[in-house]
């Protein structure tokens, strides 16, 4: 009995082991590439790695843990930023206001645009839209809508630009590509970054756009290291870990 245990330990350990030829590709292209990487040459890296593997064009990702305690108020990070390549996909932006903004909204290039008659949609189960912004004035006819908006990432919110007088600018800067990042119950942010077609100059460019913009966002309250760790990864593909240490120095050069 002893010895069928032992012999069925090392048949599941070989099973463990064994790796699909993609992560064998994956693992023989990144044999000495030097970690942790520049931004640049981790965007190359995954591109390469991508192409090579990859039968779709993947999203590109950021994955930052910071130094914080999100447990404190004044330590939770949420905010937006633009990113000047966007995302490489439609925005569909939906904008709940009253009278002129109504028209306002879809001038500036809302894809849907009313009051009473988007909420009755949205509350019969509608979600044909990535974004919805609305007027101060209707986040009261919005309350009813807050357990179906909420865990989907949809409700307006000040704190990310998207309860605002100013419809026309808040459309154009979701529809320009404009992203959320939060840090989670465990002080991670994690969010994408563009496409793999992209060029790795854009990605590079909106990697750090978006890592300038959480730097910035450091709370006054934070003590010790704020980035403990960040890589860049694609949907299905490897992270590739960044130097945490040198980054605010490489993204003050790619932003400028």
């Amino acid at each position: 009995m002893e010895g069928h245990n032992v012999r069925y330990d090392h048949e599941r350990k070989l099973k463990m082991a064994k790796i699909t030829k993609r992560q064998q590709k994956v693992n023989e292209m990144l044999e000495g590439f030097e970690q942790p990487s520049t931004i640049t040459a981790a965007v190359e890296k995954l591109q390469e790695i991508s192409k090579a593997v990859a039968k779709f064009d993947e999203t590109v990702e950021c994955h930052m843990r910071l130094g914080i305690d999100v447990k404190h108020a004044d330590q939770q990070i949420r905010s937006t930023v633009v990113l000047p390549a966007g995302l490489g996909k439609e925005v569909r932006v939906c904008v709940i206001a009253k009278g002129p903004k109504v028209a306002e909204a879809t001038e500036a290039g809302a894809d849907y645009a009313g009051t009473e008659d988007i909420i009755d949609k949205i509350s019969g189960g509608w979600f044909e839209f990535d974004t919805l912004i609305a007027t101060p004035d209707c986040m009261g006819m919005l309350g009813k809508l807050g357990r179906v908006l909420g865990p989907k990432g949809l409700m307006p919110n000040p704190k990310t630009g998207t309860v605002t007088l100013d419809i026309a600018g808040a459309v154009k800067e979701a529809k320009a590509g404009k992203v959320e990042f939060r840090a989670d119950k465990q002080g991670m942010i994690h969010c994408p970054v563009g496409k793999v077609k992209f060029t790795a100059q854009d990605l590079t460019k909106n990697f750090a756009t978006l890592a300038d913009a959480i730097l910035r966002a450091k709370p006054s309250s934070a003590k010790g290291t704020f980035v403990k760790s960040v890589y860049i990864t694609t949907t299905m593909g490897p992270g590739i870990k960044l130097d945490s240490k040198g980054l605010a120095a490489e993204v003050k050069e790619i932003v400028g």
